[in-house]
């Protein structure tokens, strides 16, 4: 996955390795993973692995990725304490006040708060979310309550996977999933929770999990509704996205295949609605394709579909900028990867320097070129780079 895996992968690569009786050269020369890394991963002296790396060493060694990859639990305090009050607003019951809220009080705070999400704006969302989801934690059971509450807490985990306080985001989403007043709500959290499993380098419980509620969901296609489709066409999405990185590729080529149906019959690229916070259709699915690309290192492949179109539509877009800059990275195309970059920290700043993805693919190009534009130096300062 073209995103950094926060878990350490040494012990069981090293066991795996010698059980297939593989020296690290010879893994590393079969991988196209450097020597170097691979005996830093196995000594665990570094942090973190790409998922990308993870999937190379798999597929060589002929093992699904999940099988090794083990999630490290080191707590970020420094990353993770501005989120300290979200954190505590979605794991501790609040404190009971003489002023209750209301239910229109608590709705009328939900227009800012998705304006700041879908504005990728962060800090503003850090103290807008915590005190909307204390008063609509006083709100009780009613149903109004319960679908108020649930899509606050679907934002919350959301947000919170973004940012990887993986331990908060699964209590906002398993707490959202139980307060899911309807089928089409409890998708959409689904489809955000299985994001946060395979961030979490849990590919297994992701693609189970999502195939699971994909067949569940599964609409009659004689009078599917739009809504309908879109829920399951992101489950499809999600699906395939786990078996890809899980090197399952034909279960993931099927249900890709089956989610570009889907969104060829929804027929038009559906906007964000009042309750969902993705779009749907045929761009945003698109985006989602080029992504399988980099996962299988086809460079030439994702900059073709970036060529024939690049309508900003989807809330997919930024991401597959993304990609694009990582493919042009691995064509060597250094410069046109930084105007990407450039492009996107333009349009979402706050976004993009909470994106480990981008710290790696500027990261990369640090490490490539002898010497450094201002234009590289300034996104490196931006994105937290070393130089």
């Amino acid at each position: 996955m073209p995103e950094h895996a926060d878990m350490h992968i040494g012990d069981r690569l090293r066991t795996v390795r010698k059980r297939r009786g593989l020296t690290q050269r010879e893994l590393a020369t079969a991988s196209g993973v450097s020597v170097s890394l691979i005996r830093q991963l196995e000594q665990g002296a570094v942090d973190g692995t790409r998922m990308e790396t993870a999937h190379k060493l798999a597929i060589t060694l002929r093992v699904d990725t999940s099988s090794l990859l083990e999630r490290d639990d080191t707590t970020r305090t420094e990353a993770g304490e501005p989120w300290r009050p979200l954190r505590l607003a979605v794991q501790v019951a609040p404190v009971a006040s003489a002023e209750e809220p209301t239910v229109q009080g608590v709705r009328a705070l939900l227009p800012d708060v998705r304006r700041a999400y879908f504005g990728n704006r962060l800090a503003e969302l850090s103290t807008l979310l915590a005190p909307a989801l204390r008063d609509a934690d006083a709100l009780g059971d009613s149903a109004p309550a319960r679908g108020l509450r649930a899509h606050l807490l679907q934002i919350t985990g959301s947000v919170l996977t973004q940012v990887r306080q993986f331990d908060a985001a699964e209590t906002a989403l398993h707490r959202a999933l139980d307060d899911a007043p309807d089928r089409l709500r409890a998708a959409a959290v689904i489809t955000t929770w299985s994001w946060l499993l395979v961030r979490q380098g849990k590919l297994r419980e992701a693609r189970e999990l999502a195939t699971r509620w994909a067949d569940d969901v599964e609409p009659r296609m004689s009078r599917a509704t739009p809504e309908e489709l879109a829920a399951w066409g992101w489950l499809l999405l999600q699906a395939s996205a786990a078996n890809l990185r899980d090197n399952r590729r034909g279960e993931a080529e099927d249900t890709m295949r089956l989610a570009l149906s889907v969104a060829v019959m929804t027929g038009r690229e559906l906007p964000r609605g009042r309750d969902r916070l993705t779009t749907w259709g045929p761009a945003t699915v698109g985006y989602k394709a080029a992504e399988r690309h980099i996962v299988l290192d086809r460079p030439d492949k994702v900059l073709a579909m970036a060529k024939k179109g690049s309508q900003a539509a989807s809330t997919e877009y930024h991401r597959h900028r993304l990609d694009v800059a990582k493919a042009h990275v691995l064509v060597r195309q250094y410069g046109k990867a930084v105007d990407t970059l450039a492009s996107i920290h333009d349009a979402a700043p706050e976004w993009l320097a909470g994106q480990r993805y981008a710290q790696d693919i500027l990261g990369d190009v640090v490490e490539r070129r002898r010497t450094l534009t201002s234009q590289m130096r300034q996104l490196a300062d931006a994105l937290s780079v070393p130089l």
